[in-house]
């Protein structure tokens, strides 16, 4: 009980500032509407409580035992979001014959980022090290995890929420490719402290 209050405040701070999750949720609330970003929510939702699980299993030893598996995180980490930033910068241009047209990210593309966004692995792992004990470590983790379903479901719905919100004042094109690619160079940007 004695950590309720700084568990909240973590899951709240890490979960509700920019990162690459709640850039690409602000575009696709721009470019898709709040509808077609829930697939999109609840990946990042899911994949983010499967890996915080996963980190209360001993994930973080893995990362200590062989450094080569943290930099091969590291890069295809690194790699994916390139991918991403890609896709949103290109999420309103106008599908050309023969194209597809841009979507959402599926359900399954945002609940695996979470595995290689280094944002989300960190949280996770500083979780699972400041806030479970061994001698509580059942009660410890179903509170954690408790605290960073909602955190996460205020962020995401905070964050695509903003996005439809500002919908309306990108709907010229030209506004909406310029808002586009601000955020694919944020989420670029993201990439550097993660790989330093």
């Amino acid at each position: 009980m004695d950590n309720i209050l700084p568990m909240t405040s973590f899951a709240f701070a890490t979960a509700c500032t920019p990162g690459p999750n709640n850039i690409m949720l602000a575009a696709s609330g721009v470019n898709f509407g709040f509808v077609r970003t829930l697939p999109h929510m609840a990946g990042i939702m899911v994949g983010f409580v499967i890996l915080l699980c996963a980190c209360g299993s001993g994930l973080g030893l893995l990362f200590a035992a062989y450094p080569a598996v943290h930099l091969a995180l590291k890069a295809v980490g690194a790699a994916y979001m390139l991918w991403l930033a890609w896709k949103v910068a290109n999420a309103a241009a106008p599908a050309g014959a023969g194209e597809a047209t841009p979507a959402p990210l599926t359900f399954i593309e945002a609940a695996a980022f979470q595995w290689v966004n280094m944002k989300g692995v960190l949280t996770a792992l500083g979780a699972v090290a400041l806030f479970v004990q061994p001698q509580s470590a059942v009660e410890d983790m179903a509170g954690l995890l408790g605290i960073f379903v909602l955190a996460t479901i205020a962020a995401v719905t905070l964050w695509t929420g903003f996005g439809v919100a500002v919908r309306g004042i990108l709907n010229d094109r030209g506004r909406a490719r310029a808002f586009n690619l601000v955020m694919a160079l944020l989420l670029v940007a993201s990439i550097f402290p993660m790989v330093w």
